[in-house]
């Protein structure tokens, strides 16, 4: 499982940019274009170590807590309305603990993760914290609070507007995967992922592109999420380029393949992705080759493993579907207010039409609740992670409203018995997730 510090910050960002609202009103001009590399000095600490002991000034209310933003020539990249998002919120957060967690985590990706961006390029590389790689899920959920700012500062959006034409890049060449390598331009040396040693990996792929090859179908989903928020904020359609239509090419190219059944009418197994560990991997043997349980087609689309990163034991996630079902749904809605690339809408829009159908027919247990996994052959599996997408997520992912009553059963379960990730505790109650361990 992977869930590391730049994520944690990101969800706890997501979070406090969702109780207090940007509010910057500054001009949209933002610092000069940065050169392809340099973009910080060499004396910078790496901010995985800097992270690990806390830095002086504390907070002044009762928990103490450290400044932790990197001085300010470290820091990876610099924006004048993120910083004055963040002025205007410590003047209204009376609580000087709770404006000390804003200010250090508000601009965290910013500060800590932009390890290359070139403008000219239309380049970037956005690591995962303290794991030089950039995963597709990730950077949907690393800018997910600073969408709102793009109008107002130039570079910042021409930024994202990078992120989106990378990222491209990757799903063209292999649409399975979800982590990646710096790109070649960046004259960022690829790094070694133990645990993609001795991993069969169909179809194969290039370690110096591709960091983990891991097939999770909410990688798609953020993807598209990061295009369309990207759109929906500035209006900008530039990034439609001929990356990003390979790329769309590419994801429902893949819809296709895992809308599938295990079996064709012949009775001859299909597969077209199958990842597996091998003899002294770290990675674990999966089961019928790589391909894990079998599954029967019926609207859903398949991933090979969660957006934890672990295993599915069935292969179509209902909350993954949902997910994509949404983003489906605004990526149509986007081409068609633009009027490009129609015939990719009617597909794009036809697919979200049947996913979101499916689950509503085939994801539902005897006693009216969502299940986590199906298989489309009667087997169901009954639990939620504490990550999004998931079942309690559902709202906030777009695809039903809170008093919806499935969705309001589903709940009450998963904050129940019903889910096996559900504790209560001396210090805690909610849902926690396989890797979490039980004594915590």
């Amino acid at each position: 499982m992977r869930l590391t510090n730049s994520f944690r910050r990101a969800t706890a960002v997501a979070g406090l940019a969702a109780v207090f609202p940007a509010t910057a009103t500054a001009s949209p001009v933002s610092e000069p274009p940065h050169a392809a590399a340099n973009r910080t000095p060499s004396s910078c600490p790496d901010y995985t170590h800097y992270a690990q002991k806390p830095h002086e000034p504390f907070s002044s209310g009762p928990l103490k807590l450290p400044y932790m933003r990197p001085s300010e020539e470290c820091r990876t990249f610099k924006s004048p309305a993120v910083e004055k998002v963040i002025e205007d919120m410590k003047t209204r957060i009376k609580d000087p603990d709770l404006a000390r967690l804003f200010e250090n985590t508000f601009p965290s990706t910013l500060d800590t993760t932009v390890k290359y961006f070139d403008p000219a390029a239309n380049l970037a590389f956005i690591v995962t914290g303290d794991i030089t790689a950039q995963w597709l899920r990730d950077t949907g959920n690393q800018f997910a609070h600073l969408y709102k700012l793009l109008p107002q500062d130039d570079n910042l959006k021409a930024l994202v507007k990078a992120v989106i034409n990378t990222e491209s890049r990757y799903i063209s060449q292999y649409p399975y995967c979800g982590a990646f390598q710096p790109p070649p331009e960046s004259g960022l040396k690829p790094t070694v992922n133990d645990y993609a040693l001795k991993v069969n990996v169909n179809p194969p792929v290039d370690n110096q592109t591709v960091f983990e090859c891991k097939y999770e179908l909410d990688s798609l989903a953020g993807f598209l999420k990061i295009s369309r928020s990207y759109y929906q904020n500035t209006h900008d359609t530039t990034f439609i380029n001929s990356n990003w239509e390979d790329a769309m090419s590419k994801i429902l190219q893949t819809i296709d393949e895992q809308s599938q059944s295990s079996w064709s009418n012949d009775w001859e197994f299909v597969s077209y992705y199958n990842w597996t560990g091998t003899t002294g991997s770290l990675a674990p043997p999966v089961p019928n080759g790589g391909n894990g349980e079998p599954k029967q087609a019926n609207g859903l689309v398949a991933s090979s493993h969660r957006p934890s990163d672990d295993l599915c034991v069935f292969n179509f996630i209902t909350s993954d579907n949902a997910m994509l079902a949404v983003e489906l749904s605004h990526i149509a809605d986007m081409l068609d207010a633009e009027r490009k690339l129609g015939s990719v809408s009617k597909q794009v829009r036809q697919y979200a039409d049947v996913i979101r159908k499916a689950i509503l027919e085939h994801t539902k247990t005897g006693n009216g609740i969502f299940a986590y996994e199906t298989n489309g052959l009667g087997g169901q599996y009954i639990m939620d992670d504490a990550n999004v997408p998931s079942l309690v997520s559902l709202p906030y992912l777009g695809f039903l409203p809170r008093n919806d009553s499935t969705y309001q059963k589903t709940k009450e379960a998963m904050f129940s018995r019903a889910n096996p990730y559900y504790a209560v505790g001396k210090a805690f109650t909610g849902i926690g997730y396989v890797s979490t361990g039980l004594k915590f």
